[in-house]
């Protein structure tokens, strides 16, 4: 019988758990609310427990949890997630061994999702891929020959504190002038209500600019511009052989890609212009359950072969 591995979903909305085959395919999944106010114990808790429904099943032999960040992966502590509150130097994959019994193995969320886009998404039989969520905030992840570049710290990849603009805009405890600050849908609906003068969201802005008003389109070409000044910088010192685009401010992509694959090949090296792969990402959701599993999986294999 061929092996299971459990991929673990924590979001500060939603936690969802999945059994994923070998071939990166889901074969159950349960979601419930994180209820990220209820305190880390709790969450857990009811963490092993929806793994422990998943498991019955199943005979898995790895658990990978797919976190928001700051998070240390190596140690499998998550650090201070912005939006999981009380969290502070959680230990969560020996909280989770400890409940379940079999081996898990922490991963940043963003890094889980370019990992599941790398092996079966956009990313499938390419040699690398940057994967780039633009949504709430600006994440990445980086995959090269299908492992994870995690960097010396586990900090690799962490592209919305990029600087785009010294000096500019402030958001949250990024850099002024961030990616994040300049990018994000949050930076979007800043604008728009500053610029626009009433409460709007990202998708508001983008329907106006759809619209033709003129301070909309002013708003999402600078932010569009901002993603390609950060994406010209990846390719001039990764350049990897495609950039996978997902998050909430994609469900605008048919404006957004054309627009950003005109303003990078302006940013780039002539040689390489109109030679930038930039797509959006086909797992969608799935990304994130496949990624943190496959992690756990490489691993637990890794692992393995060291004991051998």
């Amino acid at each position: 019988m061929e092996n299971v591995y459990i991929g673990v979903d924590l979001g500060g909305t939603n936690l969802r758990v999945g059994i994923v085959d070998e071939n990166g395919r889901i074969l159950q999944v349960k979601q419930i609310a994180t209820e990220a106010d209820q305190g880390y114990e709790l969450i857990i808790e009811r963490m092993t427990n929806l793994i422990k429904e998943v498991k019955k099943a199943y005979s898995a032999v790895s658990i990978g949890i797919g976190s928001p960040g700051p998070l240390n992966p190596f140690d499998g502590i998550v650090v201070s997630p912005p939006n999981l509150p009380g969290w502070k130097d959680v230990p969560i994959t020996a909280m989770v061994e400890e409940a379940i019994g079999i081996p898990a193995y922490l991963v940043n969320d963003a890094d889980a999702a370019a990992l599941g886009e790398a092996l079966y998404g956009g990313g499938k039989d390419r040699e690398s891929t940057f994967y780039i969520t633009v949504s709430t905030g600006v994440g990445g992840g980086y995959v090269q020959s299908n492992r994870l570049m995690q960097g010396e710290h586990g900090y690799s990849a962490e592209i919305g504190n990029m600087i785009i603009q010294p000096g500019g805009k402030k958001h949250a405890n990024m850099n002024a002038g961030s990616l994040e600050a300049l990018a994000s849908g949050t930076s979007i609906a800043r604008e728009g209500q500053a610029r626009l003068g009433k409460t709007l969201e990202a998708e508001d802005v983008f329907q106006l600019a759809k619209e033709e008003n003129e301070e909309a389109i002013a708003i999402i070409d600078e932010a569009v511009d901002a993603l390609a000044i950060g994406i010209a910088n990846l390719v001039h010192t990764v350049d990897p052989s495609v950039f996978i685009l997902g998050g909430g401010v994609m469900q605008a992509k048919d404006m957004i890609l054309p627009m950003l694959r005109k303003k990078v090949d302006a940013y780039v090296y002539e040689g390489l212009r109109g030679k930038i792969a930039i797509e959006p990402v086909q797992l969608h959701d799935k990304a994130g359950i496949i990624g943190a599993a496959m992690h756990g999986r490489q691993k637990f294999d890794d692992e393995k072969l060291k004991r051998e």
